[in-house]
């Protein structure tokens, strides 16, 4: 039987802590941001932890 594949679009965007937890980047932050304030963009730095909910599909298509 083959291995699975982890969906590349995924692996690229999430990361899976050894604890479980599943981070992600903060939208927001690409571009135009002479724009946006610094305020904003220093909130925007950073990696969040995914809701459960979400973070429970993620790890499907990450083979996890």
């Amino acid at each position: 039987m083959p291995k699975n594949k982890s969906h590349s679009g995924s692996r690229k965007r999430f990361k899976v802590t050894g604890s479980g937890k599943v981070l992600r980047e903060r939208a927001g932050k690409r571009h135009y941001l002479e724009h946006k304030s610094s305020r904003l963009t220093r909130r925007l730095t950073g990696n969040a932890e995914m809701a459960p909910g979400d973070a429970k599909k993620i790890k499907k298509l990450l083979g996890k």
